[in-house]
């Protein structure tokens, strides 16, 4: 171990920052299996990245846009019994639709990561007072008033997607545990598409607890301190107004006005219609797509390039009842198969392209799948006969 160390840090010296201790080092082996030529990669992947980014730089001194100012909830109350940043997003106040009407997913990405390495270069002070341990981040998410819908919306999925991207590929292992309360059933729904982006070290961090106050609070106590803990979670703290939420410490973020709304979002952000993949012999892809309640679409378009696939779709419920709702059935080269679908939710619809009988061709496919609801069901905007398109951007596994 001493002399894999050694090795690594001999290999990425010119990256390195005076920070950048033997802990740094072992994220990096251990979120690529100890691989040393992976690691190194992924280092200096990342290390342009943040560069990319003005990580280093100017994400300091960058001034977000009020709207995030004020609507973006997040906030702490201090640090865990190990002297760990505990960071509490309230998540019901997390109007996504209105800060993507307001700002570029740039920007708000922005305001993520200008968080996150505020807590980071926290828990960099605290380790050397606490050791180690403080390096990494409790984070709890309250998920009271979770609306599903909101991240059925194809920009918000995108920009969901992205983040838990950026977060697996630069900040490995900064995770010490993750607390997501008063999850609502159709939670698992949602959690069960995104976890598939996520290492299995971030998935084994999180606990996901309903809203049963007596399951998570000794949870929760276990790490953090009563008079650090608001007393809206069972803990002794109310900020300097009396609030058990602490709400002058945690923004509780709230719905934007659309005073601040600037951007057609249907405009922004175009990119190639398809998604293009190859499907190897003997193999599948799927796409998970959630259906966050009735009166809902699925919409297809897609074609092969050469030969012939399987083409089906299953309906997996909240209870995690699976069946088959269309298909299969062969599709050959040809024009584009485009086809739509009345679906009910809430339940995740996974597309499949099976290739499994195939054990000589490869398959070269392009698609365009998602889900649609009506617009009025989102109470979002003023033309109620619409139909936003509104899907979960599309996973895959072979």
């Amino acid at each position: 171990m001493f002399q894999m160390k050694r090795n690594f840090r001999r290999s990425v010296r010119d990256v390195l920052k005076p920070e950048h201790n033997d802990q740094f080092l072992l994220r990096w082996l251990r979120a690529r299996q100890w691989d040393p030529e992976a690691a190194e990669k992924m280092l200096r992947d990342s290390m342009i990245w943040r560069e990319k980014w003005g990580i280093d730089t100017n994400l300091h001194s960058w001034k977000p846009p009020e709207v995030l100012e004020k609507h973006f909830p997040s906030g702490t109350t201090g640090f865990d019994k190990e002297g760990s940043p505990i960071i509490f997003v309230p998540f019901v106040g997390l109007d996504v639709w209105g800060l993507l009407h307001s700002v570029s997913r740039t920007d708000l990405i922005r305001m993520i990561l200008r968080h996150l390495e505020h807590y980071l270069a926290l828990g960099r002070k605290q380790s050397l007072t606490y050791g180690p341990a403080a390096l990494k981040v409790t984070v709890i998410f309250d998920l009271e008033g979770f609306n599903i819908r909101q991240y059925a919306w194809k920009p918000a999925a995108e920009m969901v997607f992205t983040l838990l991207q950026i977060y697996e590929a630069n900040y490995p292992e900064i995770l010490k545990s993750c607390f997501l309360i008063n999850a609502p059933k159709v939670f698992s729904l949602a959690f069960s598409v995104v976890k598939k982006f996520m290492h299995e070290y971030t998935i084994s961090k999180i606990r996901i607890f309903g809203t049963d106050a007596k399951k998570y609070q000794p949870q929760i106590l276990a790490l953090i301190d009563k008079d650090t803990l608001p007393a809206h979670y069972g803990g002794n703290l109310v900020d300097e107004n009396g609030d058990p939420r602490c709400s002058s410490l945690i923004k509780p973020g709230g719905k934007v006005p659309k005073s601040y709304y600037s951007r057609n979002i249907q405009e922004d952000d175009l990119e190639e219609k398809y998604t293009r993949t190859t499907v190897k012999t003997g193999e599948k892809h799927v796409i998970d797509l959630l259906c966050p309640d009735n009166e809902s679409v699925l919409k297809w378009d897609f074609g092969v390039e050469s030969h012939d696939i399987k083409f089906l779709i299953k309906k997996r419920d909240a209870e995690g009842n699976e069946s088959v709702v269309h298909g299969p059935r062969k599709v050959t080269e040809g024009p584009a198969d485009v086809g739509v679908m009345p679906v009910t939710g809430p339940a995740t619809y996974s597309v499949i392209f099976d290739n499994k009988s195939s054990f000589i061709r490869s398959k070269k496919i392009f698609y365009d799948v998602l889900i649609s609801i009506p617009e009025r069901d989102l109470n979002m905007m003023n033309l109620p006969e619409d139909i936003a398109d509104l899907s979960i951007t599309p996973s895959s596994s072979n």
